[in-house]
Parts: C-alpha cells; sequence; structure tokens
C-alpha cells in the first residue's frame, strides 16, 4: 500500500512563491496511514519523554518563548556560545532520539511533491507553541547545503506564518495554518526569511492550548538533490 497515494490528491497545493509551497491538510489522512497527524503526535510524545522541551537562550541572553527538543542525527541548540547544530542534547547529554519513521517518510514525501527529489533530513526541530509564543523574522542558515529544502509540519492550534523575502526588510506574506498543513520551501525561496506571529488562545481536540510544528532540515553534509 502506498501510505502517500492518498496525500497526493488529499493535499491542496497552494504556491507560497518560487520554490515555495503549501500542502494544506497534508497530515490529514486516514486513521490507519502510519504517518498521519495523530501518528506524528504519539512519536512525538514519546521523543520528549526523551529529550524533553526546553526553552532555549539565545547567545544574546534572551530566552525564547516557544519550547523545543529535536529528534535525528543532528539537533539545533541555541546558547551563549551560538546557534548551532550537534549530535548530543546539551541537556542530557545524550544523543538526541531517532527520528521516527513516520516523520522521516512525511517530511520526504512532501518534499518530493515540492519537487525536492531525494530530500533525506538528519534533523527534527520540534516546536511547541503557547498563547503568545512567537518566533520573529528569521532565515534558517546554520546547515551545510542551501540546495536543501525546509519541511515544516504544523500540529494543534492554527497561526500566522509570516513568510518573506531575502532581506529582513522584503515585503511578507500572512499564511494562515492550521492543524496537519506542510510548508516546503527550497531553491532560490531557501534563504527567505520567515517567522510565527504570537499565537493565540485557544484549545485543540488533539494538543490541547499547544501548536507543534516540525521543521526538517538536512543540516549536515551535502548529499544530491535531483
Amino acid at each position: 500500500m502506498d501510505l502517500f497515494a492518498a496525500t497526493a490528491n488529499f493535499a491542496f497545493q497552494e504556491p507560497l512563491g518560487p520554490g515555495a509551497i503549501l500542502l494544506r491538510k497534508f497530515c490529514q489522512q486516514e486513521e490507519r496511514a502510519k504517518t498521519n497527524a495523530v501518528a506524528l503526535l504519539r512519536d512525538l510524545a514519546a521523543l520528549v519523554e526523551i529529550s524533553p522541551l526546553r526553552h532555549m537562550v539565545t547567545p544574546g541572553g534572551f530566552e525564547m518563548s516557544v519550547a523545543m527538543s529535536n529528534c535525528g542525527a543532528l539537533g539545533w541548540v541555541t546558547d551563549q556560545a551560538g546557534y548551532r547544530y550537534q549530535a548530543v542534547d546539551p541537556e542530557t547529554g545524550s544523543p538526541w532520539p531517532s527520528m521516527p519513521h513516520s516523520f522521516l517518510e512525511l517530511a520526504k514525501r512532501a518534499a518530493q511533491i515540492g519537487g525536492f527529489e531525494g530530500f533525506v533530513p538528519d534533523a527534527c526541530l520540534i516546536n511547541r507553541y503557547e498563547v503568545g509564543s512567537r518566533l520573529t523574522l528569521h532565515q534558517d542558515k546554520n546547515e551545510i547545503d542551501f540546495l536543501q529544502p525546509i519541511v515544516s509540519v504544523s500540529l494543534g492550534l492554527p497561526a500566522v506564518f509570516l513568510f518573506g523575502g531575502l532581506e529582513r526588510t522584503s515585503p511578507t506574506r500572512k499564511v494562515h495554518l492550521t492543524h496537519g498543513d506542510v510548508a516546503v520551501w527550497g531553491g532560490s525561496s531557501r534563504l527567505n526569511y520567515h517567522g510565527i506571529l504570537p499565537l493565540k488562545d485557544g484549545l485543540h481536540e488533539l494538543t490541547g492550548p499547544y501548536r507543534y510544528n516540525l521543521t526538517f532540515r538536512k543540516a549536515g553534509s551535502k548529499s544530491v538533490i535531483f
């Protein structure tokens, strides 16, 4: 059975820019699918038991409003030493937990639909937003290979995604994200500034007062994208 055959037909594809696309309700699949939103959240809960969510501190000393963790061979961290990827969770002293099959297959398939065949992420940043949490405009540029796309999965409460251009001052587009939406961007849009407006109060049937975001990247050595 092709777990994603229905997905490709079901997801509404909304262009965001060159090399950037939003797959509406991509994770909203039949209950038996191994990569639907329910399965992702179940695997996510197991991951944060191993590497708990925490509020990291920026090099400037500011505590981030979003709680974070990672899975995969590499994890993104920030502290007084700077922004970087590393193989060990600084809080537990152990390697980050392995990336679940559900995560990996979802990211690969979404990237494929977005035009990035051969994407195999080695890092997944897990973000948990609560009321008022936000991410200011930023670029994802701690990775080695900018030919690799970014795949971003939204779970739980809705949010407003800001998608801009190559300059912080570029005009931004406000994109309303809901449970199960997946954004993919790469190519000439790979280094576009993006962010999340402060999360509004709400209660989701699966995640309660939270929104979760899974961001898949190829952070380590370069590989081929067809």
